[in-house]
């Protein structure tokens, strides 16, 4: 078996102490191991991976596996942040009576995955602390999408059932505030109620999934070279990402690695994209406090940066660029000249913006002390990339588990224990320092040759897991081929899905007209969430 000595050991340990409970391992990959065993034997490993290896659960989801193996196949993902390795139990469900012990008490960090396995493919959750629909809205009818059995182009009967109940908070002077679903603006719905005392907020229910698209019910059966540009559409402000992680997930299965210039290719973009959702997002967080010159300046570099992303690929938003075994367009020397005068000039221009943001008192004051997630709670809720690092949750994806081309280059991963919103901003704004960093290291690398390989006909009932990380945190792509070099599913993990629960911590006890500021610094997707 090809797999990292670190994961080698630990197999071995597993073995040892559990036997023959273990009924099958193998590593497609030297960092990727995947274990198959009982049901009952979850909890157990669980256990042995957060208290004896430091790992930690950065996914739960399932598979609809009755047509070969007569059962459901539930996946528990695993980071070993310190072995560079991850490790995925599976364990079948009987499709009879299908039950799955809920382990959200133990790690609540699994809460809105292991529900979204409930509603999407029927698994009942046992001991689930609130078993309620999440993905599916309580006036769905009883549809299970994610089964084989369920055609896409099923027309639904009127939802006529009853709607969502929000948890009630009485006691003198509370009042409820209901913020959305539809909100100003152009972003997507999302249901907030506050239950305030006066403006301290006490309690905050969130909703999500009002416009569900069933991406992953999409990717089944879609040819594999059509598959890219629907991943593309997960998120639009980390569309490259996606499409990224997808591609990733591909060449892995096909047993293929892009070009070394295809991956320092694909670094220079997942860094520019970084670059303008970061500086938009602190120009964001100063127009929520009222400092809009900031923003001023904030917004001209994101088109400065926008416009760049159209000169080198055909589109400001990157898409068209990832493709499976390489990207499609090339950098000639015009593009990387004009590249290293990008990022010369944006450096000059973002230490002025952020002398500026330094100078005005009235910013800092605002933001220091609010919407403070603490360290302990963002490491139970297994918050994610921005946010977590702003609470001490010291883990990327691009040092951890190098892809692309972040193996050749160095660069320092900002961290920081006070988890307010002026940590938040820190965090982006020195990302953006190490960014313009890992440009110029990976212009300077960047080698000669093809910036793609042909993948072919991938074989079917091939697995992988692509992963990037994105400028929000991390991103996963599982894929199961199917035969005619087809999809038989593709898992989807947005950090957006693993953050939001952040956002009802952080508000607690806060002001409620602080509540836009402490949105944005998080800034999460509602399209990766319905993805």
């Amino acid at each position: 078996m090809n797999v990292l000595p670190a994961l080698r050991g630990i197999l071995d340990e597993l073995k040892q102490r559990f036997g023959a409970q273990i009924e099958h391992a193998h590593a497609p990959w030297p960092n990727e191991l995947y274990l198959h065993t009982r049901l009952e034997l979850a909890g157990a490993l669980c256990s042995a991976f957060y208290r004896k290896y430091n790992g930690r659960l950065a996914g739960v989801f399932a598979e609809d596996a009755r047509a070969g193996h007569d059962v459901f196949f539930v996946y528990y993902l695993y980071a070993l942040d310190s072995e560079h390795g991850f490790v995925l139990v599976r364990v079948p469900i009987p499709p009879d009576n299908p039950k799955l012990t809920s382990l959200t008490n133990a790690i609540h960090a699994v809460n809105w995955q292991e529900r979204e396995i409930q509603d999407l493919f029927g698994i009942k959750l046992l001991g689930h602390p609130n078993p309620r629909r999440c993905v599916l809205h309580d006036d769905w009818p009883e549809v299970y999408p994610l089964r084989k059995d369920f055609e896409l182009r099923t027309k639904l009967p009127p939802f006529n059932g009853p709607r969502h109940k929000f948890r009630e908070v009485e006691g003198e002077g509370v009042f409820q505030i209901p913020v959305g679903p539809v909100h100003a603006g152009i972003i997507e719905p999302g249901h907030f109620l506050f239950s305030a005392a006066g403006e301290p907020v006490l309690y905050l229910q969130l909703r999500m999934f009002y416009a569900h698209k069933g991406i992953e019910k999409l990717f089944e059966g879609l040819p594999i070279p059509h598959c890219v540009r629907l991943a593309e559409s997960i998120s639009g402000d980390s569309g490259f990402a996606h499409a990224t992680a997808f591609c990733h997930a591909l060449e892995r299965a096909a047993g293929v690695e892009a070009p070394a210039r295809a991956r320092g290719l694909r670094t220079l973009c997942l860094e520019l994209e970084r670059l303008y959702n970061h500086v938009a997002d602190i120009g964001a967080i100063c127009t929520d406090v009222a400092f809009v010159t900031a923003q001023m300046h904030a917004m001209r570099l994101k088109e400065r940066v926008l416009r760049a992303n159209e000169q080198f690929t055909g589109n400001r938003l990157l898409r068209g660029m990832a493709c499976p075994g390489g990207v499609r367009f090339d950098f000639d020397p015009g593009h990387i000249r004009a590249l290293t005068t990008l990022v010369d000039e944006f450096e000059q221009d973002f230490k002025q913006l952020v002398e500026l943001i330094r100078s005005h008192s009235g910013t800092r004051d605002r933001l220091e002390n609010t919407g403070v997630l603490k360290p302990e709670v963002a490491r139970d809720l297994g918050i994610v990339g921005i946010a977590g690092r702003a609470s001490g949750f010291d883990h990327d994806l691009r040092r951890d588990f190098p892809h692309a081309f972040y193996d050749q280059v160095q660069f320092a991963v900002p961290v920081f224990r006070e988890g307010d919103v002026q940590r938040r901003m820190v965090v982006r704004r020195e990302e953006l320092f190490q960014s313009l960093g890992i440009i110029r290291q990976a212009v300077e690398k960047l080698p000669a040759g093809p910036i793609r390989t042909e993948i072919g006909e991938v074989p079917p009932d091939r697995v992988a897991l692509g992963y990037v990380e994105g400028w929000r945190g991390e991103i996963f792509h599982w894929i199961r081929t199917a035969p005619g070099n087809r999809l038989a599913r593709c898992k989807i993990k947005d950090p957006s899905v693993q953050n939001w629960p952040a956002l009802s911590e952080a508000i607690l006890g806060n002001i409620i007209p602080d509540f836009p500021v402490v949105n944005k610094s998080f800034n999460l997707s509602y399209s990766g969430t319905d993805r």
